[in-house]
C-alpha cells in the first residue's frame, strides 16, 4: 500500500545505517490542496510516534497545503493540530459559485481553527521542529486580483515556463517565512530569488494564508508585515512539488533576511548531510505549478538526499471513486457526498501509517526503491 523511494545518497545511507529518524534533518510538504488527505495517517504517525522524542532540529518546509501541515506539525500537540486542520478543511462548504473573497474568508477560518488559542506562538517558539512557509511574491500582471489582468499574467507565465523554468523569475520571487533561529537555505538550480523572512506573531497568519492563496481562485495577500510591499500568493506557483536541494547557512539569521537575488546561496551554505523525508501523494513530483501538465522532470540532483513516501496505485484504487481527493470535488460532488468521501479517505490513511510502522520495525530496506524522476 505504501511505496518508498530514495535518492542515490539517501539509499546508500539507509542501506548502511538502517532507517531511523535521526538520519533526517528536513521534512517536505507539497502543494496540492486536499490531495494531502492521503498523507493524514502518515502525518499523525510520524509526529505522534516516529519523531516524538526527537532532540535535534528538524526543518519542516511546505508550500500551500504543505505549509498548513507544517503549521500544524510544529505545534506542541501536532496530532491534535493536524486533526483540526483535516476535519475543518474537510467540512468546509462553499456557495454554488463562490467568489475569491468567500474562499479567502473560509481560508481565514481554517487558519484560526488550526492555530486555536496559542498555536501560532507554539510554532514560533518550537526549538526542535522548525516551520518554513514558502510563498511566491508576484510581480507585474500576476500581482493584480482583477481576473482579466491576472489571467493575462498567468498566460505569460505558462509561455515563459514552457521555454525555460528560469524565466519565471521575471514574474515571481520565492519568500521563505522561516522559524526565528532557522539557518536553512534553499539551493535552487533555476536561480529564483530567495528572500528569508522571520516568522513573527504579526506575520505568521498572513504568511500561511499567502502560501495557500491559489491564483484566480483566492485573493492575494497584500503587504505582509515586515516584508516588501506587494502581492503574495500560493507557494506552489514556484514550488509545487519542489525541485531544489537544501543546505545550512554559516551566516546569522539577520544576514539571511537581507539575502536578495544578487546574493549567492552557495557562498554561505553547506549542503546538508542529513536526509529529507518527503511524504507525498505522488511518486512523480513536478517542480512548479505550471509543470502540472508538462513532461518536465525534476532533477536527480534535487532528490539525492531525499526519501519519498507515496501511496501505491493499489491503495488509491481502494478509495471511494478510486482516486485521491482534489479541489474539483468541490464542484463535481454535492457537499454531503464530498464530505463523506473525504472523511473516509482520512480514515483509510491509517493503513499507510501501519505499513510504514511495519517497515520501520522490520527494517526491510529491500523494499526501498531507487528514486527515478
Amino acid at each position: 500500500m505504501l511505496e518508498i523511494y530514495a535518492g542515490k545518497n539517501a539509499l546508500k545511507t539507509i542501506q548502511e545505517q538502517g532507517f531511523k529518524q535521526e538520519l533526517f534533518t528536513n521534512f517536505l510538504g507539497a502543494s496540492g490542496g486536499p490531495k494531502w488527505f492521503t498523507l493524514f495517517g502518515l502525518d499523525k504517525y510520524l509526529f505522534g510516534d516516529f519523531f516524538k522524542n526527537r532532540t535535534t532540529e528538524l526543518n519542516l518546509i511546505g508550500s500551500s497545503a504543505g505549509a498548513f501541515r507544517a503549521a500544524a506539525l510544529t505545534q506542541n500537540t501536532p496530532v491534535k493540530a493536524i486533526e483540526r486542520l483535516a476535519y475543518t478543511y474537510a467540512n468546509t462548504v462553499y456557495s454554488a459559485k463562490p467568489s475569491p473573497q468567500e474562499i479567502s474568508a473560509q481560508a481565514v477560518n481554517i487558519v484560526e481553527h488550526l492555530f486555536a488559542k496559542n498555536g501560532a506562538n507554539e510554532v514560533i517558539n518550537n526549538k526542535i521542529f522548525k516551520a518554513h512557509f514558502l510563498v511566491a511574491k508576484c510581480n507585474g500582471l500576476t500581482s493584480f486580483d482583477n481576473k482579466i489582468l491576472q489571467g493575462a499574467g498567468l498566460i505569460n507565465s505558462i509561455l515563459l515556463n514552457k521555454v525555460d523554468r528560469r524565466l519565471l523569475s521575471k514574474q515571481y520571487q520565492r519568500y521563505i517565512f522561516k522559524h526565528p533561529t532557522s539557518r536553512l537555505l534553499i539551493n535552487d538550480p533555476y536561480n529564483f530569488s530567495n528572500f528569508y523572512q522571520t516568522l513573527t506573531p504579526e506575520n505568521i497568519k498572513s504568511a500561511l494564508l499567502a502560501s495557500g492563496s491559489i491564483p484566480m481562485v483566492m485573493s492575494g495577500i497584500k503587504d505582509i508585515e515586515g516584508s516588501t510591499k506587494g502581492s503574495y500568493r500560493d507557494g506552489g506557483i514556484i514550488d509545487y512539488h519542489f525541485d531544489f536541494s537544501l543546505g545550512n547557512s554559516n551566516s546569522d539569521t539577520n544576514t539571511l533576511e537581507r539575502k536578495s537575488e544578487s546574493d549567492s546561496d552557495s557562498d554561505s551554505a553547506v549542503i546538508d548531510q542529513g536526509l529529507t523525508l518527503y511524504p507525498h501523494f505522488s511518486s512523480v513530483p513536478k517542480a512548479g505549478w505550471f509543470d502540472k501538465n508538462s513532461n518536465r522532470k525534476v532533477l536527480n540532483s534535487s532528490y539525492e538526499n531525499t526519501v519519498l513516501l507515496a501511496p501505491s496505485a493499489k491503495f488509491i484504487k481502494s478509495l471511494p471513486f478510486k482516486k485521491i481527493p482534489d479541489r474539483t470535488d468541490f464542484t463535481k460532488l454535492d457537499a454531503s457526498t464530498r464530505i463523506k468521501y473525504w472523511l473516509k479517505v482520512l480514515e483509510e490513511t491509517d493503513k499507510l501509517a501501519e505499513c510504514f510502522n511495519e517497515f520501520v520495525v522490520n527494517q526491510d530496506i529491500t523494499k526501498v526503491k531507487a528514486f527515478q524522476p
